[in-house]
């Protein structure tokens, strides 16, 4: 199965915990459960409800955040983008991994709004 993966990160590649104000998404394509490229780009400026559609745009299928409000998380839903939150603070690629291989483990959504 193909997907895209967005994963909000700090200028080190580690998780950011609140998708919402981060620096960068890594952006990871994955065919046949492999990473197979992997790019960091920089978001537009926070605005209400932008970062779900412009995502969906890039054809992202799942993020993986630490934390995010119920209403973002609809809104990921409403542009059919997967959203799995509460990831452990790690890099992104070692997330991608484990969310594969169905070992990562999420805890409680740590965003507080």
């Amino acid at each position: 199965m193909n997907k895209i993966i967005a994963i909000p990160v700090d200028d080190n590649g580690i998780l950011d915990a609140h998708f919402g104000h981060c620096k960068f998404f890594t952006i990871l394509s994955v065919e046949n459960n492999e990473i197979v490229n992997e790019e960091k780009i920089v978001p537009p400026p926070h605005e209400p409800g932008l970062l779900p559609r412009w995502l969906a745009e890039k054809g992202v299928t799942d993020i993986i955040a630490g934390g995010m409000g119920q209403r973002a998380i609809q809104l990921f839903n409403h542009h059919k983008v997967n959203a799995f939150v509460g990831a452990p603070r790690l890099s992104a690629t070692k997330l991608c991994e484990g969310h594969l291989n169905n070992t990562l483990i999420f805890s409680a959504n740590y965003c507080d709004h």
